[in-house]
């Protein structure tokens, strides 16, 4: 059986040499950190959560929930150590991100096929003694990125993602503010800060005033449209962040029976609940600026910012020119791409993207046809996306229900109600994802 290297620690790496390594495959996984760190991560931790400590909905029948039933239902590693550490966040999975590291980095060293390499990958071969899964993430080091250009003769694409700013919890004004969840659903675990109209407007402002960190020549901010910073979206209309991560409705107030005016929503960091992020609060603005402009939001007057807002380059490849439905580089199908590289965007597609490559690689280590989740489900509704959609001006997607085949004509014409359409959707998805896993499990080891 051939051996399986896998490059990158965050999130698609390690699920991946997890999955591989249990079924039967001598793994080697590659961190580049602490020997070569990245702009945005803080630590050299496997798994580390950069931007956001949230996994998405929990709620029932959503597409963020379709998509960790299946990856439950397929033995994640990551999402088991997500569950384990997870948070108060309402109707969402939200991690504590110091526990969940550890316990993905306990479980990687515990496992007896798994030999972690703390140095940079810098070039890619087809050697006939392993296959290759290129996890290194969307903070690529130039060097890789550089190779993986040459491999696969495309233009790699650029995209500026961003991080959310974190907030002491012992420096919160706690009766200006509210604890609730949006319409209810869940329980009240957000901490919400409420604006009145004036206070909206001056915010907005001092926003629109404020000094934004200076973008290098050689940069061209092309950001992705659903993590948009928040000065980004400012400029683009006076109420674009009420109608964003401003959103007040199902908000209500309990000091006044109603909604505020806009609200910015603070989730919960750890199981000690000494820190919070602001909700979609990522940032542009200088270190300065930011101190004085988050300042204007109601019960953080005297804050204290555990960490500022920042930008970050992006990459990934441009996958429908590149990349099969099974994630292989369609010229050098030994070497496999997962995650964020591939175009998938978010935490949970990331850790599915690994999950599929781990088994995908295992297959080929082993000789054996691949078999790619049916286009029903979630999974495969990624893939689909991933590999089919029109090369030019491809951008990242996260899961949502326009991924995944729509209802034929005649049902959605007698079903007018859309949760009762993603209700059947979830249903059929989950029964063709059992139905795939029962058949891949007559050509892997347990």
């Amino acid at each position: 059986m051939k051996k399986v290297h896998v490059i990158g620690g965050g999130l698609a790496g390690p699920e991946a040499a997890l999955q591989a390594a249990s079924l039967g495959c001598e793994v080697t996984l590659f961190e580049m950190r602490p020997h070569r760190s990245t702009e945005a991560h803080q630590t050299s931790d496997f798994a580390e959560l950069v931007c956001s400590n949230s996994l998405k909905s929990e709620s029932e029948n959503s597409a963020p929930w379709l998509l960790k039933q299946e990856m439950r239902r397929a033995g994640s590693f990551l999402l088991k150590e997500a569950d384990a550490s997870a948070v108060p966040a309402g109707h969402a999975l939200a991690v504590d991100r110091i526990e969940f590291s550890r316990r993905v980095a306990d479980a990687i060293a515990a496992h007896p096929r798994i030999t972690v390499v703390r140095e940079e990958v810098t070039a890619l071969s087809e050697d006939a003694d392993h296959i290759t899964v290129l996890a290194s993430g969307p903070l690529t080091s130039p060097a890789l990125a550089g190779e993986l250009q040459r491999l696969t003769g495309s233009d790699q694409l650029a995209f500026y993602d961003s991080i959310a700013p974190i907030v002491d919890a012992s420096t919160i004004d706690m009766e200006k503010v509210y604890f609730a969840a949006r319409w209810d659903k869940g329980t009240a675990d957000y901490i919400n800060c409420p604006f009145t109209k004036e206070e909206y407007e001056a915010f907005l402002e001092a926003l629109l005033a404020a000094e934004k960190v200076a973008s290098k020549d050689w940069e061209k901010p092309q950001y992705f449209e659903a993590c948009l910073p928040i000065d980004e979206l400012a400029r683009r209309g006076r109420d674009t962040l009420r109608f964003g991560p401003m959103k007040p409705a199902g908000l209500t107030n309990p000091k006044t029976g109603r909604w505020p005016y806009a609200c910015v929503q603070l989730r919960q960091e750890n199981l000690r609940a000494d820190s919070y992020n602001l909700v979609g609060f990522q940032n542009h603005m200088k270190y300065g600026d930011q101190a004085k402009v988050l300042r204007m939001i109601p019960g953080l007057e005297n804050a204290k910012f555990l960490r500022y807002g920042q930008i970050h380059r992006n990459t990934y490849i441009n996958s429908p020119a590149v990349l099969n439905d099974t994630l292989q580089l369609k010229a050098h199908p030994s070497i496999l791409i997962a995650g964020q590289l591939s175009g998938v965007e978010g935490y949970t597609e990331s850790i599915a993207g690994g999950l599929l490559a781990g088994r995908f690689a295992a297959m080929l280590a082993r000789g054996e046809q691949l078999a790619t989740p049916p286009r029903q489900t979630a999974h495969g509704s990624l893939l689909h996306y991933i590999t089919h959609s029109e090369a030019k001006g491809f951008q990242p997607a996260n899961i949502t229900f326009d991924l995944l085949p729509p209802l034929e004509d005649e049902l959605r014409k007698k079903i007018r109600d859309k949760k009762e359409r993603h209700r059947i959707q979830c249903e059929r998805a989950l029964g063709a994802w059992g139905e795939w896993l029962a058949a891949e499990k007559s050509l892997l080891p347990a």
